[in-house]
């Protein structure tokens, strides 16, 4: 048995996943539900699987629609782990902690969740019933998913969000909600991993990380959450807000400019020479932050969104000192497109550990 089968993997939480089990080389199959069921399809991608995740949902629509649509994808996929060969031994579900409240919501989550728990104890599986609560994190569909990203998106555009209901949350990053579905994490640890928040508090944070990375400087993120939201935040100005630009400061003597300003938490700086024609990289981070800054040469930076195509790419003179952020699970590079030695400094937001380095090989 190999791999995970998924369902709603080109959706928010979807892509997460799948960027999250790159770490470990998890292959993954997708399902596609609704209109688009292919029951061959489905039944191939189960079989033999090692876990099946539940991810699809509908949740934008008449009540109507989104009682038949959660209860119809739950059916679709539970016909496809009935007629499977080799049936997956954990079936994950990725619910709502909306599932009790007793909305036309909840109500069809929690259906489905009976569904869905029926087809896996028909098949000898376990059922996991992850009761998710507000995720937010990276990329996000402003006005959709979350607070979250319409909150981001605003701000990064230089607009003003306004509290409308000013409620307590219950925010899960979506690489941490990955990690549980996946089985990396257990799903006890959810309760710990998740943070409480009001809607004006999560607001005040938001515009704090904007009024210091407009200078270019760094929040202070020694917490987890506060790391995870401003990478949350930051995926909402790039590449609008690239490169940062950084002021030399020259005399007789010579020059000098400021790196970086960071406000808090752990730190490390690099330094490298790169040879004309050579490039560095071509890696992805899950939740680090990382700075290049280009102190003498010619460089492009690279950078390309995980299952995405396009390239963004920015050519960084050492004679106007400029830095770029690599935005949380994009690929990225840097190349040395020159003709003398390229020096470049390297400062990351923790300290480098072998045994966790969240540094993963992905080419631009």
């Amino acid at each position: 048995m190999s791999g995970l089968a998924v369902t709603g993997a080109g959706g928010f939480l979807g892509w997460h996943l799948r960027s999250a089990v790159k770490e470990s080389g998890t292959p993954v199959a997708a399902i596609a539900l609704g209109a688009a069921f292919d029951p061959a399809q489905a039944v191939a991608a189960v079989d033999a699987s090692e876990r099946v995740v539940h991810i699809a949902g509908v949740n934008r629509a008449s009540e109507d629609d989104v009682t038949s649509g959660n209860i119809a994808f739950a059916e679709q996929l539970s016909s496809a782990l009935r007629a499977a060969e080799n049936p997956p031994p954990v079936v994950v579900y990725a619910n709502s902690t909306q599932a009790t409240n007793g909305s036309v919501y909840g109500e069809a989550k929690a259906r489905a969740a009976e569904i869905l728990a029926e087809a896996a104890s028909d098949i000898g599986a376990d059922f996991v019933d992850v009761r998710l609560p507000n995720l937010f994190g990276e990329h996000g569909r402003p006005f959709y998913n979350a607070v979250t990203s319409t909150f981001s998106h605003l701000i990064a555009a230089g607009e003003t969000p306004v509290v409308e209901n000013d409620k307590e949350l219950t925010l899960l990053h979506a690489q941490n909600a990955a990690d549980i579905l996946s089985g990396a994490v257990p799903v006890s640890a959810l309760v710990d991993l998740q943070h409480e928040e009001t809607v004006s508090g999560l607001l005040a944070r938001l515009r704090g990380y904007e009024s210091l990375y407009s200078r270019g400087e760094i929040p202070g993120v020694a917490d987890a959450f506060d790391r995870d939201l401003f990478n949350t935040y930051r995926s909402y100005t790039f590449p609008a807000q690239a490169p940062i630009g950084l002021t030399r400061h020259a005399d007789s003597r010579g020059s000098f400019f400021e790196i970086i300003r960071s406000h808090g938490g752990p730190g490390q700086s690099s330094f490298s020479t790169t040879v004309p024609g050579v490039t560095r990289g071509d890696h992805f981070h899950r939740r680090k932050i990382e700075r290049f800054t280009v102190l003498q040469g010619q460089a492009r930076i690279s950078l390309r969104r995980l299952y995405s195509e396009e390239v963004v790419s920015f050519e960084i003179s050492g004679d106007e000192p400029a830095a770029v952020d690599m935005p949380t699970m994009w690929a990225h590079n840097i190349t040395n497109i020159g003709k003398d030695v390229l020096y470049t400094s390297f400062w990351t937001n923790d300290i480098f550990d072998p045994a966790n380095p969240d540094t993963i090989a992905e080419a631009v």
